[in-house]
Parts: structure tokens; C-alpha cells; sequence
């Protein structure tokens, strides 16, 4: 049963990671202050749950959109 449970949460933290990294991409274009921090948070809540290197680049990788997205932004519209 322990099996089970911890691939289940292997699966969750994955899942988490691959929408972080889709969240990170899209706020270089869209919204990058809501899309970055979602992307964080899930960066985040994948590397504890198990998915530990991939996860926090993930996290890092929002971070990194969303300050693009803003430098972006400024650029295209200043």
C-alpha cells in the first residue's frame, strides 16, 4: 500500500513540476506577476513533494519568466 501512495504523490509532484514550467513560459508573454507567481508556487509545492531538483528549478524558472515578462513589457511599451 506505501507503494502505491508514494507513487501516487511522485505522480502529484510531477504534475505540479510540468505546470510550473508551463506557467513560467507564458508569463514572459502574458500577465507575468500572476502567471510568475503561480509558477512558483507550484515550482515549490512539487519539490516538496517529492520531484526535490526539478521542482525548485521550476520555481526558479517563474521567477526568472516573470522578471523577463516585466523587462519585456517595459521594453515593448516604453
Amino acid at each position: 500500500m506505501s507503494y502505491s501512495t508514494s507513487r501516487r504523490s511522485a505522480s502529484a509532484a510531477r504534475v505540479c513540476t510540468i505546470i510550473a514550467f508551463v506557467f513560467a513560459g507564458l508569463a514572459v508573454l502574458f500577465w507575468p506577476f500572476m502567471f510568475g507567481l503561480v509558477a512558483i508556487i507550484l515550482g515549490l509545492v512539487g519539490g516538496f513533494l517529492g520531484d526535490r531538483p526539478l521542482g525548485f528549478y521550476a520555481a526558479v524558472a517563474g521567477a526568472a519568466g516573470a522578471v523577463l515578462g516585466i523587462v519585456l513589457a517595459a521594453a515593448l511599451l516604453g
